[in-house]
């Protein structure tokens, strides 16, 4: 038995070297996700990491400089009571990136233990199922305002009013995942070998279904981004001073026309990173999709 098991292991460590070196490169393989990837990269280390290193001060005033154009002193301008621009939009990106991160997390975890038992227990899925019909019932913004309202104005409420919003979807996704595997011959082959509920929904359902569920989590996390931002432009997300892009967006409406740049840059900070997220999700849907990445 002992050299059995010792020949196995190098058996086992070659298919795992090869699955991760098959697996880089199907990455590899996907332009958008290798594009994605890098480029929300440069984004989060950007923002996170240029105003720790430049010691920047998103909130200091000066009022001999306000809504200065774009120069040498101020890469972005400055706002309406003479803030620098590049630095909130970075600290803004900061919150915001933040914000859907913590969000998609919170809404994947939980909306991936949902979708697993709601489709392995019929009766406890028909449950689960019609709560999650009752939140996705509500628009996300208006969820968002009642439980900002009800809970009080802070990221932590933000971030859990944004959580409950989106687990639903992430729940019927791995739901629909976890119901099309169940029906593979390998569950059938298992039960006949008399493989517990847990062995087979935890340890075999699960990795297959986990590839779907990483690529709903990333379009959750632009969604959040987009969801934020609009909540704080109307009032309801960050609360002020802290900058996220949704709030500059909000100060800079009076100034559109005649100070286009507190507009300018925090809108195209907001579009790229949802459009970059976006891109970065549609190449892990090729990558963990067998069919297009044959």
């Amino acid at each position: 038995m002992t050299s059995t098991t010792a020949q196995t292991k190098p058996l086992a460590r070659a298919r795992n070297n090869a699955g991760g070196a098959s697996w880089w490169k199907a990455l590899r393989s996907s332009p958008s996700a290798l594009a994605g990837g890098i480029a929300l990269l440069i984004i989060t280390l950007s923002c996170f990491f240029i105003p720790w290193i430049g010691h920047m001060d998103a909130y200091g005033t000066d009022t001999a400089s306000m809504l200065q154009g774009p120069r040498s002193s101020h890469l972005m301008g400055t706002d309406n009571v003479g803030r620098d621009i590049f630095t909130r939009v970075l600290l803004g990106g900061k919150a915001s990136l933040t914000v859907g991160l913590s969000a998609a997390a919170i809404a994947g975890i939980i909306g991936f233990i949902v979708g697993m038992y709601a489709a392995y227990y019929p009766k406890i899925g028909y449950v689960l199922m019609r709560i999650c019909d009752g939140l996705m019932a509500f628009p996300a913004i208006l969820f968002g305002i009642v439980f900002v309202g009800s809970f009080g104005q802070s990221t932590s409420s933000v971030v859990m009013a944004l959580s409950i919003v989106f687990m639903p979807m992430v729940a019927r996704i791995v739901r629909s995942a976890t119901l099309s595997n169940m029906n593979e011959n390998y569950v059938a082959v298992l039960v006949n070998l008399g493989a517990g509920s847990m062995r087979i929904l935890w340890r075999n359902i699960a990795l297959n279904v986990i590839g779907v569920w990483i690529v709903e989590v990333t379009f959750v996390f632009a969604d959040a981004i987009l969801v934020e931002a609009a909540m704080s432009f109307i009032g309801a997300g960050i609360p002020q001073p802290q900058p996220s892009w949704g709030n500059m967006l909000y100060d800079s409406r009076t100034y559109i026309y005649s100070a286009w740049w507190m507009t300018v840059f925090p809108g195209v900070a907001l579009a790229l990173t949802v459009f970059v997220i976006n891109m970065f999700g549609d190449g892990l849907r090729e990558v963990f999709d067998p069919k297009r990445r044959r």
